[in-house]
């Protein structure tokens, strides 16, 4: 007997493009964003560094400040 008109047949799954070895699978939904975490790493990283240029000789006049009441010098 033929399964050919049957409606009892298996659903498969959908048919992707073949990915070479070791290249992660596009459609995979545990691949990520990896440009934009790159963008939002470098981002932050630009913040702390214009943050500290701007903060660094402030926080530097701080603590000499706080260090010359303590040692009176």
């Amino acid at each position: 007997m033929s399964h050919h008109g049957s409606a009892e047949r298996t659903p498969r799954a959908p048919q992707h493009p073949q990915v070479p070895p070791g290249r992660p699978d596009a459609a995979d939904p545990e691949r990520g964003d990896v440009p934009g975490w790159v963008l939002v790493t470098l981002m932050t990283a630009g913040l702390v560094v214009a943050l500290w240029a701007i903060a660094g000789p402030l926080l530097e006049d701080a603590f000499t400040q706080a260090i010359s009441s303590v040692t009176g010098r």
